[in-house]
């Protein structure tokens, strides 16, 4: 070999641009983007529904005038949202139906008597029918959403 080859030295190429992306890289970021859309688009929709049925509890309750008829308007409530969730459950009596109902007992028994037999009392507390309302209103809710378990 000479001397008077012309040699330089090893040029590395450029290292590879950051953009644009491989395509497995636009893919994943493509999966990720649907997977996020489709969970915002779920809970929207079940915001939306819940929203809904509890419009649907205002509106009832606010369409009755006194206490004695509100708390039949509850009780309607709560045995429309149970036939919803199990149907059957509508028919059920006594303590099967407060099992049902109140599977956790978290009504006091005043209340429960009250939400019983206050549509037949001339007379009812107002302040107790408000306590027995905010209860019945986070049940009738928790009953419509076991619907769609």
């Amino acid at each position: 070999m000479s001397a008077s080859l012309p040699l330089r030295d090893v040029q590395l190429p450029a290292s590879p641009s950051w953009w644009p992306p491989a395509p497995g890289w636009l893919m994943l970021i493509a999966l990720i983007l649907l997977v996020l859309v489709i969970v915002a688009a779920v809970a929207w929709r079940r915001r939306r529904r819940r929203q809904q049925w509890l419009r649907l509890f205002d509106q009832e309750i606010a369409a009755v005038t006194g206490e004695p008829s509100e708390l039949a308007a509850i009780a309607s409530l709560l045995r429309r949202a149970a036939r919803q969730a199990r149907p059957g459950s509508e028919a059920l009596r006594d303590d099967a139906w407060w099992q049902y109902v109140d599977p956790n007992d978290t009504l006091p028994a005043a209340q429960r008597n009250l939400l019983a037999e206050g549509a037949y009392r001339p007379h009812v507390d107002a302040a107790a029918v408000a306590d027995v309302r905010a209860w019945a209103r986070a049940r009738y809710l928790a009953l419509l959403q076991e619907r769609r378990r």
